[in-house]
C-alpha cells in the first residue's frame, strides 16, 4: 500500500472523529448555554465540524489519485 494511501486513510479516520468530537462537544452544558443566548453554535464546535469536514474531503481526494 502506498504512503499516499495510507495518509489519505489517516484523515479519512482524522475527519470523522474531529466531526464527532465536534458533535459531542455540541452537546455539552457551556455550548448549549451559549446556542441558547447567541442562537448559533460556538467556534470550537464549528472549528471541530469545519477541520474534519476538511480532512475528510482531502483524504478523500488522496485515495481516489492513481
Amino acid at each position: 500500500m502506498s504512503q499516499t494511501k495510507i495518509i489519505g486513510i489517516a484523515l479519512l479516520v482524522l475527519g470523522l472523529g474531529l466531526a464527532f468530537w465536534g458533535y459531542q462537544t455540541s452537546g455539552s452544558i457551556g455550548s448549549q448555554v451559549s446556542q441558547a443566548f447567541t442562537g448559533s453554535a460556538t467556534n470550537k464546535v464549528m472549528a471541530l465540524y469545519i477541520g474534519g469536514a476538511v480532512s475528510f474531503v482531502v483524504g478523500l481526494v488522496l485515495l481516489m489519485k492513481k
